[in-house]
């Protein structure tokens, strides 16, 4: 929130949406950065059997509190903005409840660090892509090239891997019930929102296209495909 204060003032000749959006793209390399070092050089590693469930370390609950910190802040923001509908807010509180959870009782860190990993490692193509938008450059090969690493990483990583850490977490007699139920939970709303993910890419491929008066064509863009990748992936993110 302190950034966003920071942007507003200093950047204010771009929209509160402008200014949200840059912080959700800083939040996002950020948390990505520090979970990834967690799960990867310090450990342990989070898709093994052995290393869901335990004690969080250090490095763990540094990643949690800056998602914690962001999720709030876009919680309250995209209420009072009333910009998002129910699945992106119940993906929100179902985060908050979760990293809630996991710093106060001091377990399942390196699943929590896992899901962290997986859920930004798209944000930052997600918000380059409004912002070419914004700017006018969304309709280049830059454009094209972020919408197939987006998609790709979302299906490759969130879906993917998330499948993988869903088995190893859900089975694990060492995860608390209340983390697993919070995992299916968060691998449903992922499943929505890979749903939604999958209908933009088919009318980008598919290049759904109408006649003009000219007989020209172009291509249909509905007010929500517009502003991103549809209602409910929707703007600033799909964590």
């Amino acid at each position: 929130s302190s950034l966003y204060g920071v942007l507003c003032r200093y950047n204010s000749h771009h929209s509160y949406e402008w200014n949200c959006r840059t912080v959700t793209a800083v939040h996002g390399v950020l948390s990505f950065a520090v979970a990834s070092w967690s799960a990867f050089i310090t450990g342990p590693f989070p898709l093994r059997h052995d290393a869901v469930g335990g004690n969080n370390n250090t490095l763990h609950e540094v990643a949690m509190i800056i998602c914690f910190g962001y999720f709030l802040f876009d919680f309250l923001w995209c209420m009072y903005m009333q910009t998002e509908g129910l699945v992106m807010l119940l993906h929100h509180i179902t985060c908050l409840v979760g990293l809630s959870a996991s710093l106060a009782w001091g377990l399942c860190g390196a699943e929590t660090i896992a899901t962290i990993i997986g859920s930004e490692i798209t944000n930052p193509f997600l918000q380059a892509r409004w912002f070419l938008k914004q700017t006018n450059q969304y309709d280049s090969k830059l454009g094209r090239v972020i919408d197939i690493l987006f998609v790709s990483l979302f299906i490759l990583v969130r879906i993917g891997v998330g499948a993988i850490l869903f088995y190893v977490a859900v089975f694990s007699p060492n995860v608390m019930l209340f983390f697993k139920v919070g995992g299916i939970s968060l691998y449903l709303i992922s499943l929505i929102f890979l749903g939604q993910i999958l209908q933009f890419a088919f009318r980008k491929v598919m290049g759904l296209k109408r006649p003009t008066a000219n007989g020209t064509t172009q291509h249909k863009h509905s007010t929500a495909h517009a502003n991103g990748v549809s209602n409910g992936v929707t703007k600033r993110r799909t964590t």
